[in-house]
């Protein structure tokens, strides 16, 4: 079976035997790596490309002052940093939030693989710009969205996120994210965020409840948000 990268892949593009075989063999080196583990620290010199096949992995930054600023979440089949290679330096940090399998793939190597495989480069870039877009979706928020509308986005995001790699079930799915992971992420305070969650819990349209979020009327939460998934571009248009 697919593991969880080859199956996002193939939602962006078509993928033939011969590219799943490519990319099997790219991530068969994965590794076990313990929760809250940094892969790649700010500063570090940039080496290989980290695919997440399971867990949870977070973008962050941390201030001069000591805070710190989560800047994206990546799910089980979540790739980053094609080119990263390119930089100095890396400019951000990368861990995992719980404990996660990562398979490590050499830039060359991926590079290669891409320039021998057409529908894996097509691919990749249409996984870069979602990533892209959700980095923009995110600055939105900080800037503009109220602060229900901003968890609630949130919220939505990883919902659909998760829905489309088989992890909800039901009505929910596993959250592995504290109110205090979740405050760095929107910009908030715990307690702000703990007060909002339980705004929306009052509107019958999501609850967290021990590391699972319930979301029981996904349309009432669009809406509170104002959530638009075309940021996370699964309709493709198609080239001629």
């Amino acid at each position: 079976m697919p593991n969880a990268f080859i199956r996002k892949l193939q939602s962006f593009g078509s993928l033939v035997e011969n590219d799943i075989s490519a990319l099997q063999g790219l991530t068969a080196n994965a590794r076990n790596v313990p929760a809250r583990s940094d892969l790649i620290r700010e500063g570090d010199r940039p080496g290989p490309m980290f695919v997440v096949l399971d867990g949870w992995a977070q973008r962050y930054k941390i201030l001069p002052n000591g805070t710190r600023q989560i800047v994206a979440f990546l799910l089980p089949g979540d790739a980053c940093d094609l080119h990263v290679g390119t930089l100095a330096e890396m400019d951000h940090s990368i861990q995992t939030v719980k404990a996660a399998r990562v398979a490590t793939i050499g830039s060359g190597i991926m590079e290669r693989v891409m320039d021998h495989h057409p529908n894996i480069q097509r691919a990749m870039y249409r996984a870069q710009l979602t990533d892209e877009g959700t980095l923009r979706a995110w600055i939105v928020s900080m800037g503009r969205r109220s602060s229900i509308e901003r968890v609630a986005h949130l919220m939505c995001e990883l919902y659909l996120r998760a829905s489309r790699i088989g992890l909800v079930h039901g009505e929910g799915f596993e959250l592995p994210l504290s109110q205090i992971a979740l405050a760095d992420a929107l910009g908030m305070t715990p307690v702000h965020v703990n007060r909002v969650l339980k705004d929306l819990r009052t509107t019958n349209a999501m609850e967290v409840r021990r590391g699972t979020m319930i979301i029981a009327n996904p349309v009432a939460l669009a809406q509170i948000a104002g959530f638009d998934e075309n940021y996370l571009h699964r309709r493709m248009r198609q080239a001629n």
